[in-house]
């Protein structure tokens, strides 16, 4: 089993830390991360690796071959900020109003750069390792993006690995687990379309804000009425929007929300009730209802050869748990799983102190976690391409 120890990579920790807290000063949204690849790049290319630059827009691809292996593996990192204001007080916080590292993707990025830097100091391996720096994971599909800008016919990959932080695990465990470990993420607008009237006179005009309502109540009832028990799925309204005065009914309302499931035959029937319970509202309030509906993200689903590995080589470097359920939240490495066999796997971050939840505006990635982070990429890399003949798939 490879084995890259703390003390290995001791001289490379302060500097990443810093690395880490410069890029959270500066975070940068999605497409947008110009100033972030440009300080990767330049790393990359310090530590003697191979750069590519503007893949997927504003993604960085840098490969590293050692010996005359064929194996090739992958490990990605995201790149991308939130637009949340930060609130942490950090003497490092968001030099950008309203943009922040909320996710831990500054982590993500330093220990990828970490794992670069140890992997091209003492190339234990035989094969290639490709260092994918992916933009736009946050809503925006970058993974889809470098993957239609060629990413797995320029930078073939046999495997393909990402780490994220977990704020609910204890630091130093790692977990993941064969099959879906990451939701699929719909989402829907619907808009209620009546004529708008005096609110004394509701007789005189379909009442847009009860068909609303109705709506609703009758979208909360899909997954507990539609769905078998069995399966898995939540729906959740989270945007309503219409009128402007007490005394006026508006003439049309607008609804938001989203929809996570595991199972593409679950994500089909959630919808198709969608649009049935719809139809029914509409004819029932003599309302014009109209619904756009968008499957922007698939379930990540870990391929079993992968995640079992990852655990096998995560045993070596801390605490690996088999994950006993999914997440219902969603991420875009799903695309790459579909195009290359991999896995996604969870680092614990947690402390003694009260868990902040990813996406809060008092969150910051643990720091004491970059090590473990490094420690494992280096890993699956030096397994995966280890020189033993009789090494099974």
């Amino acid at each position: 089993m490879p084995s890259c120890t703390l003390s290995d990579i001791d001289a490379l920790i302060k500097p990443l830390i810093d690395f880490r807290r410069d890029i959270h000063a500066h975070p940068e949204l999605a497409y947008k991360e110009v100033a972030t690849a440009r300080k990767v790049a330049e790393a990359l290319t310090a530590a003697g690796l191979k750069v590519t630059t503007g893949v997927g827009k504003t993604g960085v691809v840098a490969s590293l071959k050692v010996g005359n292996g064929s194996r090739s593996i992958g490990l990605r990192a995201d790149m991308d900020a939130l637009p949340i204001q930060e609130e942490t007080g950090l003497p490092y916080a968001s030099c950008h109003d309203g943009v922040f590292h909320g996710c831990g993707h500054d982590g993500h990025t330093t220990m990828l750069l970490g794992a670069a830097q140890y992997l091209a100091q003492t190339q234990q391996f035989d094969g290639t390792v490709h260092f994918i720096f992916q933009p736009a994971e946050e809503g925006e599909a970058g993974a889809k993006a470098m993957i239609d800008d060629g990413l797995f016919g320029r930078f073939p990959c046999d495997r393909v690995y990402a780490l994220h932080n977990w704020p609910d695990l204890p630091a130093g465990t790692i977990a993941t687990r064969p099959g879906p470990i990451m939701a699929a993420a719909d989402k829907f607008s619907i808009r209620v379309q009546g004529k708008g009237g005096h609110a004394a006179a509701p007789h005189q005009t379909p009442d847009a804000i009860l068909a609303a309502s109705e709506l609703v109540c009758q979208l909360h009832t899909i997954v507990s009425r539609r769905i078998a028990p069995t399966s898995t799925a939540v729906l959740s309204v989270t945007q309503i929007s219409g009128g402007s005065s007490h005394n006026v009914l508006p003439g049309s309302v607008g609804l938001t929300g989203t929809v996570r499931t595991f199972d593409p035959e679950v994500q089909n029937a959630v919808e198709k009730a969608i649009r049935q319970v719809i139809q029914g509202v509409a004819l029932a309030t003599g309302t014009d209802i109209s619904l756009d509906y968008n499957r922007y993200y698939p379930a990540t689903i870990n391929h079993e050869s992968a995640a079992l590995q990852a655990l096998d080589v995560a045993a070596s470097v801390g605490n690996a748990q088999l994950a006993p359920e999914p997440a219902f939240t969603s991420e875009d490495f799903a695309f790459m799983l579909q195009a290359c066999e991999g896995a996604y796997i969870w680092l614990g971050q947690g402390t003694e102190q009260p868990t902040i939840p990813l996406h809060h505006p008092h969150y910051d990635f643990n720091d004491d976690v970059l090590a473990t982070g490094i420690q494992l990429l280096v890993a699956l890399a030096e397994d995966y391409l280890s020189e033993k003949e009789d090494r099974t798939e």
